[in-house]
């Protein structure tokens, strides 16, 4: 046999083994971005690792910063990732602009994520919350517990630390102002509004980093911060910076999510949507808290057998925490960011 015949054989016969083989052995991987640091260290370990060995394939990771990533991946018309992690708000964005593919039907019918957490194009994987956090020694043995408290400047005396941006803002202001939780939406903006200038003053620190949030409490800058849940209770779990212990409520939390996308033309669509599958199956989902202090967003993870017991008063929606608070709506906020960031950001040079 001579070397040229014998090589075109070789070609036929893989090209036999390849066509015998499931289309995802032979598309090999996936490509996939979120927000890096701890939290994507935590996917790995919980979801990333299982999808691997699962489908036989590699996940590969990049990391994104925000919407601004999705949108000029989709308009190069050659996307190069299959699934991304953005906040619930950006995906609602997203989808409402046309550029994320539509999920399975099998995937988004899923009874254990409530409908305010998914849509036809998204699908959350993680809950937190926006929570309250202070320093213990600067109110002694009075707690906190919910945004009257933190606008109560004369019973919690001292330095305030809010986002800078009008998102959770406006929800607590009215939560502040006697709006009960499930009356929130639609939001009374002209309300909000005022009862954000009377905190205004106090309000040493408006962060624009969730490690910015945390740093400000352990460091002793100011006295009481609205931020992530995961962010004060990470810095809870860290040495006494100068600030002292720290502590947190979840009365009158706000729950929000991050979720699962698929970016308009992802070049592995299949593929990806199969290890979505796995990854928002209950006893897969729920592992994340194995790893990071966020909880699942298939609440059927809680039956699950997976979370420690000792883990769920920490965990946001867990079942003894998720009905003292809320969840944002998205809805609301897609249909009015724009407007708001305007008006909050000419708030702030008042």
């Amino acid at each position: 046999m001579n070397i040229t015949k014998f090589g075109a054989l070789a070609l036929v016969g893989a090209g036999l083994v390849l066509a015998g083989q499931p289309a995802a052995a032979q598309q090999k991987s996936i490509t996939v971005s979120s927000w890096g640091g701890a939290f994507q260290k935590a996917q790995r370990e919980a979801w990333f690792n299982l999808v691997e060995k699962e489908l036989g394939i590699t996940v590969k990771e990049d990391t994104t910063s925000g919407i601004a990533d999705i949108r000029t991946q989709v308009a190069s018309g050659k996307p190069t990732w299959d699934l991304s992690t953005q906040g619930a708000y950006t995906c609602a964005l997203l989808q409402k602009e046309g550029k994320l593919e539509k999920i399975d039907d099998a995937i988004i019918n899923d009874p254990g994520v409530p409908a305010a957490l998914k849509s036809s194009h998204w699908i959350s994987q993680i809950v937190y919350s926006t929570a309250i956090g202070w320093r213990k020694k600067a109110f002694g043995d009075k707690k906190p517990t919910g945004w009257a408290a933190f606008w109560d400047t004369k019973n919690f005396p001292g330095q305030r630390s809010l986002r800078k941006h009008p998102l959770y803002n406006l929800e607590a202001a009215l939560i502040a102002d006697g709006v009960p939780m499930d009356k929130l939406y639609p939001l009374d903006v002209d309300r909000a509004f005022k009862k954000l200038a009377q905190v205004k003053p106090h309000v040493l620190v408006w962060w624009t980093s969730g490690a910015q949030s945390a740093q400000v409490l352990q460091d002793g800058e100011v006295d009481m911060v609205q931020a992530w849940n995961g962010r004060i209770q990470a810095a809870m779990a860290e040495k006494e910076g100068r600030g002292g212990p720290l502590d947190i409520t979840f009365d009158q939390q706000m729950l929000v999510s991050d979720c699962w996308l698929m970016p308009k033309g992802a070049p592995n669509k299949d593929l990806a949507m199969k290890a979505l599958a796995i990854m928002m199956r209950p006893e897969v989902n729920a592992r994340i808290s194995l790893f990071i202090n966020y909880a699942p967003a298939n609440l059927k993870g809680f039956d699950a057998a997976v979370i420690p017991a000792d883990k769920l008063p920490g965990l946001p929606s867990a079942p003894q925490n998720k009905d003292k608070g809320f969840v944002m709506s998205v809805d609301w906020w897609v249909q009015n960011a724009d407007e708001m960031v305007k008006r909050f950001d000419a708030f702030l040079q008042q």
